[in-house]
């Protein structure tokens, strides 16, 4: 089943939800409709809405609460996208040029503000305590995870746990929660809760895992970012840790210099060293570890097309390209 193959699984449904973006994006404020806009119209996997549908397809039915949470989960990621690439100091994203280069950093900030808040007034209205706990608590560790990240730049001895929890914190929380509310809003029995929950999170980690191996071995045009983005921000991951850690004293010291000093000057013997260390494949090999053991945790799952897309997405996780 292809990444296109499992989105047909869930197309009219998506449209729903695509529906409900547009129309709760809009704002009176003619800045905020044309950033918000901007960014629906950008592309990307929709990854995070596509888990509350399947998860809720999965365990019985979508019903249209789940459109609306699945378009809260999408609003959730938005807003961390808006402030990261200004954090960041990041050009492109998606292939496009980012909001904040487009329309400035102030009001790249202040429209993520708009699209958190609306998507906290979006959740009331589900009138489900359960659910707004899960998302306050996921929108809160995702801002700890951008925290450690931010405290985490540019020291080269941080350890592979450390590394891992920022992943957690940062990336696999809001795919855990997308998975949770799937299951919550049918009433699912705790231990399918339970196993959608750990679906979630292993598939966050490994799809988070990849996105830095791609940071040294994609195409620009492919991944949608400059190569070589984290390197230049001094963020140390784990294809980095590895490489530092099994190649020559050269290349360690290249590697420690590159992180700690951040910017792109040695760019192509850091990616000759990384490559030719077998970080890659070490990652990789992670990131597959993750996927399957996010498939066994919704093994016992009623077989169904909804079950068998969420298998397949933790492929596509692992072996895509972009």
């Amino acid at each position: 089943m292809s990444i296109e193959n499992i989105q047909a699984v869930i197309a009219d449904d998506m449209r729903a939800v695509d529906a409900a973006i547009r129309e709760c994006l809009h704002s009176e404020v003619v800045l905020v409709n044309q950033i918000s806009e901007y960014i629906v119209n950008s592309g990307g996997k929709r990854l995070r809405p596509a888990l509350v549908l399947l998860s809720g397809g999965a365990l019985g039915a979508v019903t249209p609460q789940h459109h609306t949470l699945a378009a809260v989960v999408e609003f959730i990621h938005t807003a961390t996208l808006l402030h990261d690439d200004v954090v960041d100091g990041s050009g492109m994203r998606r292939g496009k040029a980012t909001a904040n280069t487009l329309f400035g950093n102030s009001a790249s900030v202040l429209v993520g503000d708009f699209v958190y808040s609306r998507a906290f007034q979006m959740m009331v209205g589900i009138q489900n305590m359960r659910v707004m706990r899960i998302l306050a608590d996921a929108t809160n560790v995702i801002a700890e995870g951008e925290v450690l990240q931010l405290l985490n730049c540019h020291d080269a001895d941080i350890s592979d746990e450390t590394y891992l929890k920022v992943i957690h914190y940062k990336t696999a929380k809001l795919f855990e929660a997308a998975t949770r509310l799937g299951a919550i809003m049918n009433g699912a029995s705790e231990s399918d809760e339970e196993a959608l929950r750990e679906y979630g999170m292993r598939l966050g980690t490994a799809f988070q895992l990849i996105d830095d191996v791609l940071d040294f071995s994609g195409n620009s045009s492919d991944i949608g970012k400059n190569v070589g983005d984290d390197l230049a921000e001094g963020k140390p991951t784990l294809p980095l840790l590895y490489a530092m850690r099994h190649g020559t004293p050269q290349q360690q010291q290249l590697i420690r210099t590159a992180i700690e000093q951040g910017g792109l000057e040695n760019l192509d013997q850091v990616l000759e060293a990384v490559r030719g260390s077998g970080a890659l494949d070490h990652v990789r090999r992670l990131a597959r570890t993750e996927a399957e053991t996010a498939c066994a945790a919704i093994a016992h799952l009623p077989a169904s097309i909804y079950r068998e897309a969420l298998i397949e997405l933790s492929t596509f996780a692992v072996d895509r390209n972009f």
